[in-house]
């Protein structure tokens, strides 16, 4: 074991060049050649045990711009249940719809920084939908078992950004929502692209924030007008964080929502009616779901966590108004008073508000903190009115991505191991005025239209990584 304690030295020839070797020739343990060899002896064994801890050059040559570079994704498996049935006197062939299914999702990315603050990421997903990744198993056209036509892979993300200074940050392209909002306004699959400018400040023990975001909607080709006549959702909003004492803290963030340009597809173009053809939905014959007129959206996010017992707590809302939701009333009956044949418009129906609870490992429901042992518990009401919201935004899941409904919302997760969640969600709706339709474009149960009722349940099985 004393040979763990040398003093090694590159003249084995010298005779106080290790006081325990010298200690052990004087007492007669060790003759001086002895010393010698075993001085030698220790100085190889050293050299080659350093020399086995030297890492082998990679074969995987990176940038020099490129600071780190991170893996990151989650595979996700599904069982599925949605029934809806049709209002009453709603004429429709079909008076209900039941739909089953078991399905799979898959996000993978890479993210990191750059040289002189900038930062990047990519990420690839399943599905083409923007408001989902989710695949069906056994939907494919080809007809034999497992085919794979409909396993579709797509960029989710891609986006560069820049932290200019220690309060600005821009961004552009395919990007993860900038914005604080909630899935009353944004179904959180959505990924925006465009470009962003978020900055933040802080006094004492509030920050500040603000998002500006400008945020491609559809690219008209060819462009009619100078200098484009793409459409734009831009989002402007401001917000703060206020940490109060007793381990309380609350965030608000209002952003308004307008749009530019004008749609020439999808119906984009046409006025909103949000109504149904003997039930159906089709987005012909004026019964439209997709236009984007007449909207002028306040949206305003609000949340207090604090501590309750050993687990953290959330008490959470949103509100928003369209202040141009009675001229959207107008346009979906075709004119702006009583006409003929034509209906009333029904005004008024231009507010959404969601108003819930968390509590354990906030997060957990989304899929966005894992920790071996922990849970959250997650349940909120919901309220869209028919004239309230962009449909196209909507939450693909809870309330069918449609407007006209109320209801609630409940999640259960538990997190198996740092990497393995369980979650369990329940949703369950009713329309708000049954003189109007329950409007909104997605193609999960897309022949009931005005909708009396809605059903929904997930269980999900999450590796996150």
């Amino acid at each position: 074991m004393w040979l763990a304690g040398l003093g090694i030295s590159g003249d084995v020839n010298a005779q106080t060049t290790d006081p325990a070797l010298n200690a052990l020739v004087k007492k007669g343990f060790l003759t001086e050649q002895e010393a010698k060899d075993a001085l030698a002896d220790a100085q190889t064994n050293l050299l080659n045990a350093s020399q086995e801890k030297l890492p082998s050059a990679s074969k995987w040559k990176l940038s020099d711009s490129i600071k780190s570079i991170g893996l990151y994704g989650d595979v996700r498996f599904r069982y599925e249940y949605r029934g809806a049935d049709n209002a009453p006197g709603s004429g429709s062939s079909q008076d209900t719809y039941d739909r089953e299914r078991f399905r799979y999702a898959i996000r993978v990315g890479i993210r990191g920084e750059l040289t002189d603050d900038f930062y990047y990421g990519l990420r690839v997903e399943t599905s083409s939908n923007p408001r989902s990744p989710w695949v069906t198993f056994g939907d494919d056209s080809n007809p034999t078992p497992s085919a794979k036509n409909s396993d579709t892979i797509g960029i989710g993300q891609v986006y560069l950004g820049w932290r200019t200074t220690d309060w600005l940050e821009l961004t552009v392209g395919k990007m993860p929502m900038p914005l604080y909002v909630t899935p009353m306004v944004w179904d959180s699959d959505i990924n925006p692209e465009g470009a962003a400018e978020q900055l933040k400040y802080s006094v004492g023990n509030v920050d500040l924030f603000s998002t500006f975001g400008q945020f491609m909607y559809q690219d008209n080709n060819p462009d009619n007008s100078f200098p484009s006549s793409d459409t734009f959702i831009l989002a402007w909003q401001v917000g703060a964080t206020v940490k109060l004492p007793k381990d309380l803290t609350f965030k608000v963030a209002p952003v308004l929502y307008n749009y530019t340009g004008q749609g020439q597809n999808n119906g984009l173009n046409q006025p909103f009616s949000g109504q149904g053809l003997n039930g159906l939905n089709p987005n012909t014959n004026g019964f439209n779901q997709n236009g984007i007129n007449d909207l002028l959206i306040l949206e305003t996010p609000a949340e207090l966590d604090f501590k309750l017992g050993e687990h953290s707590a959330r008490v959470f809302g949103d509100f928003a108004y369209n202040f141009s939701g009675d001229d959207r009333a107008r346009a979906a009956v075709g004119a702006t008073a009583p006409e003929g044949n034509l209906p009333v418009a029904v005004t008024g129906q231009n507010k959404a508000y969601q108003v819930g609870v968390g509590y354990g490992n906030l997060g957990l429901v989304y899929g966005q903190t894992s920790k071996k042992n922990t849970w959250e518990a997650r349940v909120y009401w919901q309220h869209v009115e028919q004239y309230a919201l962009d449909v196209n935004l909507l939450d693909s899941d809870f309330f069918e991505g449609r407007a006209n409904l109320q209801g609630v919302y409940a999640a259960f997760a538990y997190s198996f191991t740092d990497a393995i969640i369980g979650t369990v969600r329940y949703g369950y709706a009713q329309s708000i005025n049954n003189r109007l339709g329950t409007g909104g474009n997605n193609l999960d149960l897309p022949v009931l239209n005005p909708v009396n009722y809605y059903n929904l349940l997930q269980l999900d099985l999450t590796w996150r990584f």
